[in-house]
C-alpha cells in the first residue's frame, strides 16, 4: 500500500487546484454569453430606432419630450452645460492615457488594445449609424434629421467602460456606479438643451454596451494570465470579489427597474394619446419620461458590463492580482 503524504506541522494542506478542462470550459460560457448581450444589444438598437424615428407615434413621443425640456432650461442648462463642455477630443485622449497607464501598470498588455478596440469603435459605430439612417418626416415637429444615437453620450460611456475593463476586481464596483452616474448626466444633460431625443441617448448606452460585450468575450477566449499552481490553490476556494460586484450590480438592476418602469409609464401615456398637439402636461410627463428612460438605460448597461467583466477576469486573472 501506498502510504498518504504526511503535511507539515501547524500547516494546513492547501485545496487542490481546479483541473485545467474547467477554466477552458467557463471561458467558452462566458464568450458565449457576452455574445448574446452583443446581439440583444443591437437589436435593442434596432427596435429603439424602428419605434421612435420611423413610426409616427414614436415621433411624435419624442418632439413632446424635446417641447417639455423647455421647463425650467434656464436654471438646468447653468448645471448640463459644464457636463457636455467636458466631452472633447482631449478629455477622451486623456482616459486613454489614463486607461494605458493602468494597464501598463497591472502589466495587463492587452488591455490596452481592448481599451482601444472599445472605445474606437463604439464611437466610430455611433457616427456611421448617425450618417446612415435616415429619419423619416412624418409631419412631427420641425426636422432636424436623423440623431440617434448621440455621440456625447457615446464619448461618456465608452471611456467609463474602458476604466473598468482596466482597473482591478476590487475598483470596479465603484466605477461601475460612478461611470452609470456620469453616463446618465451626459445624457440627460443633452436632453435639457434639446440636443438630442431620449432614444438617442438610450440607444448609444446600447452601443457602448455591444462593444464592451464583443470585449470582454474575446477577454474570456484569450489565454489567461501567467500564475503558480500554488496562488491558483489560494483562490480556488472561492472568489473575494464576486460578492461586491454582485451587490452592485443588483443595485444599479433595482435603479434601472424601478425608473424604467416609471419612464414606460410616462411615455406610454404620451405615445397612446392619439390627439393634436401634446397639452404642456402632456409634454412635461414625456419630458419626465425620457430622463427616467435614460437613468434606467445607464444604469443597466453598467451592471451588465460590471457582471461581464468580472466573469471575463477569470480566478486566473485574480490569483495574478494576489500572487
Amino acid at each position: 500500500m501506498h502510504e498518504r503524504p504526511s503535511v507539515p506541522p501547524g500547516r494546513a494542506a492547501a485545496p487542490a487546484a481546479a483541473p485545467a478542462t474547467h477554466r477552458p470550459r467557463r471561458r467558452a460560457t462566458v464568450a458565449l454569453w457576452s455574445a448574446v448581450v452583443a446581439v440583444a444589444s443591437a437589436l435593442a438598437v434596432g427596435v429603439l430606432a424602428r419605434l421612435f424615428v420611423e413610426t409616427w407615434a414614436g415621433q411624435r413621443v419624442e418632439d413632446a419630450a424635446l417641447d417639455g425640456a423647455r421647463f425650467g432650461q434656464g436654471r438646468l442648462w447653468t448645471v448640463a452645460e459644464p457636463v457636455l463642455d467636458v466631452v472633447s477630443v482631449g478629455f477622451v485622449a486623456a482616459v486613454l492615457l489614463a486607461a494605458v497607464l493602468i494597464a501598463v501598470v497591472r502589466r495587463r498588455w492587452s488591455l490596452a488594445v481592448q481599451v482601444a478596440v472599445l472605445v474606437g469603435g463604439a464611437n466610430l459605430t455611433t457616427q456611421a449609424v448617425k450618417r446612415l439612417m435616415d429619419r423619416p418626416d412624418l409631419g412631427v415637429g420641425a426636422d432636424y434629421g436623423n440623431t440617434l444615437p448621440s455621440g456625447h453620450t457615446t464619448v461618456a460611456a465608452s471611456v467609463s467602460a474602458a476604466l473598468l475593463l482596466v482597473v482591478p476586481p476590487r475598483a470596479r464596483p465603484a466605477v461601475a456606479v460612478v461611470g452609470a452616474a456620469y453616463t446618465a448626466a451626459t445624457g440627460v444633460s443633452t436632453l435639457v438643451g434639446q440636443w438630442h431625443r431620449p432614444s438617442d441617448v438610450v440607444a448609444a448606452a446600447f452601443v457602448v454596451l455591444a462593444w464592451a460585450a464583443v470585449v470582454c468575450g474575446a477577454m474570456a477566449l484569450a489565454p489567461a494570465p501567467s500564475t503558480t499552481t500554488a496562488a491558483l490553490a489560494r483562490v480556488e476556494g472561492g472568489d473575494r470579489w464576486w460578492r461586491r460586484t454582485r451587490g452592485t450590480a443588483v443595485t444599479l438592476v433595482v435603479v434601472a427597474v424601478g425608473t424604467g418602469t416609471f419612464a414606460a409609464v410616462l411615455l406610454g401615456r404620451t405615445w397612446a394619446g392619439r390627439g393634436g398637439v401634446p397639452s404642456g402636461r402632456a409634454e412635461l410627463a414625456a419630458y419626465a419620461g425620457g430622463v427616467t428612460a435614460v437613468v434606467a438605460a445607464s444604469c443597466l448597461t453598467f451592471a451588465a458590463m460590471l457582471v461581464l467583466r468580472h466573469a471575463a477576469g477569470s480566478r486566473d486573472e485574480t490569483a495574478a492580482a494576489r500572487a
